[in-house]
């Protein structure tokens, strides 16, 4: 059976399509409140999401097919189970299903790895939709990422150098994303960050993106929003004060 390969157009295009940027701060003034232990800051990234019903498909309906190697980003890989499941979908129909890889004699997933074939009957020019779907099935959440691509033969995905799409730009819970400047939100606000320090966004009582100040300056966070509209909250831990400093409506989503 003759092998083509997907374009590695759909690394670039997953990874950096979904994403934008807005660090606009209206420069409104901060709260403090004392905290000498450091906030445990993360995204629930939880859902109530029914587990698809996907099925393999029929290799014999196909004339071609690859091989996709694909691996799952570090904010998920601590949910990763062996009842997960990886879909690859070319203009609407299932061409790929996977489970995670399990390592030989043993019951344990991994390094959060999906190994799958994917069929198509593509010439290896025309262009495809094309939709990657990740079932987490601890979270009961689907993730999808997807694009418009053109087959390009001789080339592989995930298997020479690592093919790890971030399942965070297309969650289902969160399907608006932001990326802001924090050190320049603070510095508007009158707070100077200290290397290592931590930041988080949140949205109401709801923390919707963290991270650590950098050494480099320019730290960058990813803020998920539920809605268009939601005004962001950013939050600051200094932690040689024991102090968390708060800036209201830093962002809009």
């Amino acid at each position: 059976m003759k092998k083509i390969y997907l374009s590695l157009v759909l690394l670039t295009s997953l990874l950096l399509g979904a994403c934008s940027s807005d660090d606009d701060s209206n420069g409104a003034a901060y709260t403090e409140i004392e905290q000498r232990e450091a906030p445990d800051w993360q995204i629930d990234w939880s859902n109530n999401q029914e587990r698809p019903d996907w099925s393999e498909p029929d290799g014999t309906l196909y004339e071609n097919w690859t091989i996709l190697m694909v691996q799952i980003e570090g904010k998920l890989q601590p949910f990763v189970s062996k009842d997960d499941m990886m879909a690859l979908f070319v203009n609407g129909e299932l061409r790929g299903l996977a489970n995670p890889a399990i390592t030989v004699n043993d019951d344990q997933t991994s390094n959060a790895s999906f190994l799958m074939k994917a069929y198509g009957n593509e010439s290896g020019s025309e262009p495809m939709h094309i939709s990657l779907q990740y079932y987490n099935n601890q979270l009961k959440h689907i993730f999808t990422l997807s694009e418009d691509i053109t087959l390009s033969s001789d080339e592989s995905v995930g298997i020479d150098e690592d093919y790890i799409p971030e399942f965070t730009y297309g969650s289902a819970k969160y399907p608006i994303v932001k990326t802001v400047n924090v050190e320049s939100l603070l510095t508007k606000a009158g707070i100077t960050p200290t290397t290592g320090d931590m930041a988080a966004a949140f949205v109401g009582d709801e923390c919707r993106g963290v991270g650590d100040i950098s050494s480099s300056g320019g730290t960058l966070i990813v803020i998920y929003g539920r809605m268009a509209g939601e005004s962001v909250t950013l939050k600051y831990y200094d932690a040689a004060r024991g102090r968390v400093f708060t800036i209201a409506d830093v962002v809009k989503m």
